[in-house]
């Protein structure tokens, strides 16, 4: 055979080897990919059901479960959210036990070692006995629809490709059966997340660590509500409180730290305290931009003539998203079966968190009050001081399983105030005796120990189930009453045309250990009692409104009220994105569906404007002039596509991410400012003491720099990095190029895995607009390298209370956990475009809707 024919047949037989070879691979890992996903269609078994389940799925794979009890109702659910999630349910049920090792390794373990301390899944084995008998019966059934499924499956690789990628470092792993306790700590989890003040009140203690900065300049950082321009939620019309003599705690300065917060053993406690928090996993997100908007306009504003109603929760994004969608629809309304609700819920967890049923509407944005307090605790070997006598500390050891390696025990202390949180990381340095407190030398070393409202069993479960069955303002304000923790802003709308304000939640009363400070402001000596929570406020004092006049309600993690009582925080968001929301509802007319939406996108930096007119008198040199033109007749909008206000938006934001760094470069850099709301008010009273101490750079000894100097060094470097970063002209730069979303999965997602395996799950370079106090809140922080996205509105809702199947809602990715599903992703687009999809709710609407039918039976029945 000639030798060309030889090297071509050759050739040809190589070739057709290897494109045998990865037909059979793409075939593998088709069939891989694919096993895990969830039968949608004809009939299955399901264990424990008493009857028919219908399971009605749209274009985007969001189920409508119809059953004729709530049990079955609930059981579907658990059924249907493990088909779609069951993943991402066991990683969060392993997060909140502190058994997050046994599923990833040792990267958990320092997850592990701080919740195991704070005890979340003990709390919530405390709590499922208190509540209500039909709260327990729906969780429960709930479980038996998960553990139905997991039997179904056999085995972890046939539930998720996470399992068997896992596999690789873990082949030894088993799915456990679910259980109600499963469901109610993931609810600690939210609460952590949400709770309000604690990173505040560390970091003003650490900053006055040996008074290395003073108190004045401490008390900068930390602005008070600016009333006069961004109103609060509630005006004096809609609300007064019960005692007409309060006095104002907020607006009290704050003097002189304790002397305690100066010592050296004091500091290390608490920098070991700031670390072992950092160690939790974010997993609604963290920082200022951590937030939500939700309004509702009554009918007499409206086109409609009835009431309309908006949310969207500003949570970290991540792919799977935090929110599922479920319609769940009892076929008869009855006592026994009293649940048609939609809307918004986290998998793992039954019911309707955010939505609405056939008369009620409500939406959640955080309420951040001060529910946690740190206490200084002077411990001795087992004992803690306790109004002068030595007392026990309490104490036990857990064990915590690492995949991979060996077990690793924990010894857990707690006071009379909860965990000693400073045990959760080994201590870098020996603390030190001869401590000053009060004005008095000690000789005992401080620990930390955190008292929070979470970690007392609560009633939020049983609220979740009220809501989602009220049907009036009178049992939804009863509902409301149960929700503990995290408290949140309730808005509220009914069909029969009314609106309503509810704060719920646990909020400690208790009084301020250092003298002119708002209680919780500084951590309090825990060896006296008179610094003890004194009760919790009761409910019918938190504020409330019903029908205002004003015709509309607007929270956005502003100020509740500009009362004095009962104390909430003094950490309110600044207001800004509540202020432009009210601005754009007051300047409509009479609002629309379509113009709710609207207001949801809008991306106008209200705060800008200002800053920028401060920034145009800096007198630069004629390349950075260049660029400093953009910000003239520049009204804040930062759109994310091209054009003049997008290259604006991108040289704006430059500049304040290097004036926030070279004006506060004493802060350590994690407490370095993130650009949130609070830093904003910030610069605005410092650029009116243009010779205030925190303009003069520490760097250049000898040299003491004023405003001016700041201002047009962030001009000039901002103006070096985009045109390295985007290029020299500045009119062709793009915000949307700097601030993009990456969309990773929590575990998939992590930087020490292959590329090749994170690219399986993650979705990213998603360029965005807004920013963060924007009410298009895609939120970034300063303190980090680059613009990237770090949280946003993790979904977007408008309910119209005219017609319910004329509502809108949209997630941030999709309704599947599952890599590669049609619907793990398909939201994203409409999500990034503020284009909601329509949302479907009676039972013609759902039937009009539906792209695939599954119906659940119970086994040997004749359907089956």
């Amino acid at each position: 055979m000639p030798r060309k024919k030889l090297v071509r047949r050759v050739g040809l037989s190589a070739l057709a080897f290897v494109l045998v070879a990865v037909v059979a691979l793409s075939i593998f890992a088709i069939s891989t990919v694919r096993q895990p996903f969830p039968q949608t269609g004809g009939t299955l078994e399901v264990e424990g059901l008493s009857g028919q389940v219908q399971v009605s799925r749209d274009a985007r794979g969001i189920p409508t479960i119809y059953a004729d009890t709530a049990t079955d109702l609930f059981r579907a659910q658990g059924y249907v959210s493990a088909q779609d999630r069951f993943f991402e349910m066991d990683l969060r049920r392993h997060i909140t036990a502190g058994r997050l090792s046994e599923l990833v390794g040792a990267s958990g373990l320092q997850t592990d070692r701080v919740i195991r301390t704070m005890g979340w899944r003990r709390v919530a084995e405390a709590e499922l006995p208190r509540l209500a008998p039909e709260t327990r019966q729906y969780l429960q059934a709930y479980a038996d629809g998960v553990n139905a499924y997991i039997r179904a499956e056999g085995s972890a690789a046939s539930m998720s490709l996470e399992y068997r990628l896992l596999a690789t470092r873990n082949p030894d792993y088993r799915v456990e059966p679910w259980s109600p306790v499963d469901s109610l700590a993931w609810l600690k989890a939210m609460a952590w997340d949400l709770r309000g003040d604690y990173d505040d009140e560390l970091t003003r203690a650490r900053l006055s660590r040996g008074g290395r900065t003073p108190v004045s300049q401490i008390n900068l950082l930390y602005p008070p509500y600016p009333y006069e321009r961004n109103l609060p939620i509630l005006s004096s019309d809609d609300w007064k409180p019960r005692s007409a003599d309060a006095t104002s705690q907020a607006a009290a300065p704050v003097p002189a730290v304790a002397s305690a917060l100066r010592a050296p053993t004091t500091q290390s406690a608490l920098d070991r305290t700031a670390s072992a928090i950092e160690a939790i996993p974010a997993t609604f997100g963290k920082g200022e931009d951590i937030g939500s908007n939700s309004w509702v306009v009554s009918g007499s504003r409206t086109t409609t003539g009835k009431p309309l109603l908006a949310n969207d929760p500003h949570l970290s994004l991540a792919i799977p998203s935090i929110w599922s969608q479920v319609n769940l629809q009892c076929r008869t309304l009855s006592t026994s079966c009293p649940f048609q609700v939609s809307g918004f819920s986290f998998s793992g967890l039954p019911g309707v968190v955010i939505g609405h049923n056939q008369k009620v509407a409500w939406g959640f944005t955080n309420l951040g009050p001060d529910v946690t307090d740190f206490y200084l605790e002077q411990v001795t070997g087992d004992t803690y001081l306790r109004d002068g006598q030595q007392v026990p500390l309490q104490s036990r050891t857990e064990t915590i399983k690492v995949a991979g390696g060996a077990d690793v025990p924990i010894t857990v202390r707690s006071t009379v105030h909860g965990p000693i949180l400073s045990d959760a990381v080994p201590s870098v340095e020996e603390a030190g005796d001869r401590v000053v407190v009060r004005g008095a030398p000690q000789s005992s070393s401080f620990a930390v120990s955190l008292a929070w409202t979470a970690l007392t069993p609560g009633t939020t479960a049983d609220a979740i189930f009220a809501m989602d069955r009220a049907t009036s303002w009178q049992e939804f304000r009863s509902a409301a009453e149960l929700f503990a923790v995290p408290s949140q802003n309730l808005v509220y709308a009914d069909t029969d045309g009314h609106i309503g304000y509810q704060a719920p939640g646990v909020i400690p009363v208790r009084r301020s250990a250092t003298s002119g400070a708002p209680p919780g402001y500084w951590p309090s000596p825990g060896w006296d009692s008179q610094w003890d929570w004194r009760g919790t406020v009761p409910f019918d004092e938190m504020p409330y409104a019903y029908d205002p006049p004003e015709g509309y309600i607007v929270t956005a993690n502003q100020a509740v009220t500009a009362a004095d009582e009962p104390f909430l925080t003094t950490e309110w968001d600044a207001g800004f994105r509540a202020q432009r929301i009210r601005e754009l509802i007051n300047g409509a007319g009479k609002v629309s569906p379509q113009k709710m939406s609207d207001i949801q996108g809008d991306v106008r930096n209200t705060f800008a404007p200002m800053l920028s007119e401060r920034l145009l008198q800096v007198q630069v040199d004629d390349f950075t002039a260049q660029a400093q033109l953009l910000l003239r007749d520049w009204d804040g909008s930062q759109p994310s596509g091209t054009g003049r206000d997008s290259a604006s938006a991108a040289y704006y934001n430059a500049v304040w991410k290097h004036l926030l760094e070279y004006t506060f470069d004493e802060l350590p850099n994690d407490i370095a400012p993130n650009g949130g709301s609070r830093w904003m008010v910030v610069m605005e009273q410092l650029l009116k003491d243009p010779d205030n101490d925190w303009w003069d750079d520490r760097t250049t000894p000898g040299v003491v720099e004023g405003s001016g100097e700041i201002l047009k060094r962030a001009l000039v470097e901002a103006r070096l990095d985009l045109a390295r970063e985007l290029g020299k002209v500045p009119a062709t730069w793009r915000w949307g190029r700097l601030h993009q979303l990456e969309l990773t999965h929590q575990v998939m997602g992590d930087p020490s895995l292959p590329e090749v395996v994170r690219s399986i799950f993650d979705r990213g370079g998603i360029e965005l607009g807004g920013g963060s106090s924007i009410v298009n809140a895609n939120g970034w922080d300063a303190a980090e390298p680059g613009y990237a996205v770090t949280s946003g509105p993790s979904m977007r809702m408008v309910v119209d209370l005219s017609d319910l199947d004329a509502s809108r809602w949209v997630n941030s990715t999709g309704q599947s956990g599952h890599a590669y599903n049609a619907h793990y992703a398909d939201q994203i687009n409409a999500w990034v475009a503020n284009e909601p999809f329509p949302w479907p709710f009676s039972r013609q609407a759902v039937s009009d809707a539906s792209d695939v039918e599954l119906t659940l039976t119970p086994p040997g029945s004749p359907a089956g």
